[in-house]
């Protein structure tokens, strides 16, 4: 299963997506930062994978600059890769999962441990497939 986040460029710190001031949102050319900064892009139409060593990270490429793109993480390292473009081009990441923006300087606190504990929560609902 994967983990959703959203990446934005903003002039602005975003507190919550809900809360978002349209006019402080950057457009941006994401998928081309993806493309350079990635070795191994694999592309299939307007779809992307990046693969890595013990991660994943999909998404679809915009036709235009967007000020946020969604992406779908696999494995922990996958977080790790992302924040360090987030840090990079001073980005900000909402995860869906705990519909919380992420703390990039300290990614611990609700990053990919709270991801898991959430996964858990969701599976023991559902049940076992």
């Amino acid at each position: 299963m994967s983990w959703d986040i959203v990446l934005f460029n903003s002039r602005k710190k975003i507190e919550s997506p809900d809360k978002i001031d349209e006019k402080q949102l950057e457009p941006t050319d994401f998928c081309s930062v993806f493309e350079t900064h990635f070795e191994d892009v694999i592309k299939n139409g307007n779809y992307r994978e990046v693969k890595g060593p013990n991660f994943t990270i999909d998404y679809f490429v915009d036709e235009e600059l967007a000020s946020n793109l969604v992406l779908s993480l696999y494995g922990e390292d996958s977080l790790y890769e992302i924040i360090v473009l987030a840090r990079k081009y001073n980005w900000q990441v909402f995860d869906t999962g705990i519909e919380q923006m992420l703390d990039l300087t300290n990614p611990a606190i609700n990053g990919y441990n709270t991801f898991q504990n959430y996964l858990e929560g969701v599976l023991k609902v559902r049940g076992p497939e």
